[in-house]
Protein backbone atom coordinates (compact mmCIF):
# COMPACT_ATOMS: atom_id res chain seq x y z
CA UNK A 1 0.00 0.00 0.00
CA UNK A 2 1.50 3.22 -0.85
CA UNK A 3 1.13 6.23 2.11
CA UNK A 4 -0.61 8.45 -0.88
CA UNK A 5 -3.03 5.89 -0.96
CA UNK A 6 -5.09 5.91 2.44
CA UNK A 7 -5.12 10.02 2.19
CA UNK A 8 -8.80 10.27 2.04
CA UNK A 9 -8.98 7.99 5.52
CA UNK A 10 -5.91 9.39 6.80
CA UNK A 11 -7.18 13.04 6.52
CA UNK A 12 -11.18 12.43 7.71
CA UNK A 13 -9.56 10.14 10.88
CA UNK A 14 -7.30 13.31 11.98
CA UNK A 15 -10.66 15.68 11.63
CA UNK A 16 -12.57 13.70 13.33
CA UNK A 17 -9.92 13.17 16.00
CA UNK A 18 -8.95 16.89 15.87
CA UNK A 19 -12.70 18.41 16.65
CA UNK A 20 -12.37 15.76 19.84
CA UNK A 21 -9.13 16.63 21.40
CA UNK A 22 -8.66 19.96 20.12
CA UNK A 23 -9.78 21.84 23.24
CA UNK A 24 -7.43 20.25 25.19
CA UNK A 25 -4.52 22.73 26.54
CA UNK A 26 -1.55 19.49 25.68
CA UNK A 27 -3.32 18.88 22.69
CA UNK A 28 -0.68 18.35 20.02
CA UNK A 29 -1.82 17.79 16.00
CA UNK A 30 1.57 16.50 14.98
CA UNK A 31 1.16 13.66 16.96
CA UNK A 32 -1.94 13.08 16.79
CA UNK A 33 -1.15 13.07 12.49
CA UNK A 34 1.74 10.21 13.48
CA UNK A 35 -0.63 7.93 15.34
CA UNK A 36 -3.37 8.46 12.60
CA UNK A 37 -0.73 6.82 10.43
CA UNK A 38 0.35 4.74 12.45
CA UNK A 39 -2.77 3.03 13.40
CA UNK A 40 -3.41 2.88 10.13
CA UNK A 41 -0.31 1.08 8.81
CA UNK A 42 -1.29 -1.35 11.49
CA UNK A 43 -4.71 -2.35 10.71
CA UNK A 44 -3.11 -3.06 6.84
CA UNK A 45 -0.73 -5.41 8.41
CA UNK A 46 -3.23 -7.07 10.22
CA UNK A 47 -5.37 -7.25 7.25
CA UNK A 48 -2.64 -9.24 5.26
CA UNK A 49 -4.00 -7.31 1.57
CA UNK A 50 -2.56 -9.72 -0.86
CA UNK A 51 -0.16 -7.89 -3.55
CA UNK A 52 -2.65 -8.25 -6.72
CA UNK A 53 -5.09 -6.04 -4.26
CA UNK A 54 -5.60 -2.87 -5.82
CA UNK A 55 -5.04 0.34 -3.75
CA UNK A 56 -8.82 1.24 -4.71
CA UNK A 57 -10.29 -2.14 -2.87
CA UNK A 58 -7.67 -1.79 -0.09
CA UNK A 59 -8.56 1.97 0.99
CA UNK A 60 -12.23 1.20 0.55
CA UNK A 61 -12.20 -1.72 2.85
CA UNK A 62 -9.93 0.13 5.18
CA UNK A 63 -13.11 2.75 5.66
CA UNK A 64 -14.96 -0.55 7.04
CA UNK A 65 -12.32 -0.54 9.99
CA UNK A 66 -12.60 3.24 10.64
CA UNK A 67 -13.75 2.93 14.11
CA UNK A 68 -10.57 0.37 14.93
CA UNK A 69 -8.34 2.35 13.48
CA UNK A 70 -9.63 5.46 15.09
CA UNK A 71 -9.74 3.90 18.33
CA UNK A 72 -6.15 2.16 17.84
CA UNK A 73 -4.97 6.27 17.06
CA UNK A 74 -6.54 7.47 20.17
CA UNK A 75 -5.18 4.94 22.66
CA UNK A 76 -1.56 5.28 21.18
CA UNK A 77 -1.93 9.38 20.70
CA UNK A 78 -3.47 9.29 24.80
CA UNK A 79 -0.55 6.99 25.99
CA UNK A 80 2.18 9.09 24.53
CA UNK A 81 4.73 9.34 26.92
CA UNK A 82 3.46 6.54 29.19
CA UNK A 83 3.96 3.55 26.80
CA UNK A 84 4.24 -0.05 28.75
CA UNK A 85 1.73 1.51 31.15
CA UNK A 86 -0.90 -0.95 32.31
CA UNK A 87 -2.47 1.31 35.30
CA UNK A 88 -1.64 4.92 36.71
CA UNK A 89 -1.99 6.57 39.57
CA UNK A 90 -1.84 10.27 40.56
CA UNK A 91 -3.59 13.26 43.02
CA UNK A 92 -6.12 10.25 44.03
CA UNK A 93 -7.09 9.51 40.53
CA UNK A 94 -6.29 6.07 39.45
CA UNK A 95 -6.45 4.88 35.55
CA UNK A 96 -6.85 1.25 33.66
CA UNK A 97 -5.97 1.15 30.16
CA UNK A 98 -7.87 -1.76 28.06
CA UNK A 99 -5.11 -4.48 26.75
CA UNK A 100 -4.75 -2.64 22.92
CA UNK A 101 -4.66 -5.76 21.32
CA UNK A 102 -8.66 -5.88 21.93
CA UNK A 103 -8.82 -2.58 19.89
CA UNK A 104 -8.04 -4.77 16.63
CA UNK A 105 -11.49 -6.99 17.56
CA UNK A 106 -13.01 -7.97 14.13
CA UNK A 107 -9.90 -6.74 12.16
CA UNK A 108 -8.95 -9.90 10.63
CA UNK A 109 -6.63 -11.51 7.99
CA UNK A 110 -7.67 -11.78 4.36
CA UNK A 111 -7.92 -15.76 3.70
CA UNK A 112 -5.83 -16.33 0.73
CA UNK A 113 -5.30 -19.63 -0.95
Amino acid sequence: MDDAMSVGLQEELIADLTMELSKEPTFDAELLSAKVVSAIKEVVRARKYPKYYTDDYINEDLFDYYSNIRNIALYDYNLAGAEGQTSASENGVSRNYVDRKSLFAGVLPIASF
